[in-house]
């Protein structure tokens, strides 16, 4: 099985990624993790990247469309896998049904988590990050034990460049602009499945598994 997960930024995407990741066994693959670590090696991508993402845009569509290719060339996934974060414009859609040709796979489903965006705000000015683990906190709705610390491994946490008040408002508003007509183009070929993402987490996990057994 392979799923195309979509929200705005601050959905929950990655933590129901996750969460089909336990379920089902698939192979998580985000571009946000992917220019990440190329962030951190210094390669190509990454020195793109960090200019783009620290700024709460986009990373321009032939250098994400081209790392997600070597990415799904290695069909490294028994099960299946969990497209997060790719595609997020029309032209890298397209460009993602031009490379399950080439590859030989397909897409089975389409996630929409839908979000109101007041709460989103809320949801990305709060949230912290391990250095060390990348286990991520709130400081209101799901706050680490000890203010700064990560439960997990002990490191320190920060406010990512990306979920800044400045850059929240920039990436919401590249996302209405650049991400959310995906909404029009995957309906239009009867492919979306729209889940409520203001839910619980463990309510809009139980959404995506109701409508996931039903395809």
């Amino acid at each position: 099985m392979n799923i195309i997960l979509m929200g705005p930024p601050g959905a929950g995407k990655g933590t129901q990624a996750k969460n089909l990741v336990k379920k089902y066994g698939l192979t998580q693959i985000s571009s946000g993790d992917l220019f990440r670590a190329a962030i951190a090696e210094e390669n190509s991508y990454g020195v793109i990247a960090n200019y783009f993402i620290k700024h709460g845009h986009l990373v321009p569509d032939d250098f994400t469309i081209q790392m997600m290719r070597e990415r799904l060339a290695k069909k490294d996934w028994e099960n299946g896998f969990i497209l997060d974060g790719f595609p997020r414009t029309i032209i890298q859609a397209r460009e993602l049904e031009s490379i399950c040709r080439e590859f030989g796979f397909q897409i089975d489903a389409i996630i929409n988590l839908e979000c109101d965006f007041e709460n989103l705000k809320k949801r990305l000015a709060g949230r912290r990050t391990c250095k060390q683990c990348g286990t991520t906190y709130h400081v209101l709705f799901n706050p680490s034990k000890v203010a700064g610390v990560c439960d997990k491994c002990g490191g320190e946490l920060y406010q990512r460049t990306d979920e800044s008040e400045e850059a929240v408002a920039i990436r919401l508003n590249t996302y209405l602009h650049q991400t959310r007509p995906l909404i029009g183009y995957y309906t239009a070929k009867g492919s979306l499945i729209n889940i409520n993402g203001d839910q619980s987490m463990e309510d809009v996990f139980e959404d995506i598994e109701k409508s996931l057994e039903v395809r």
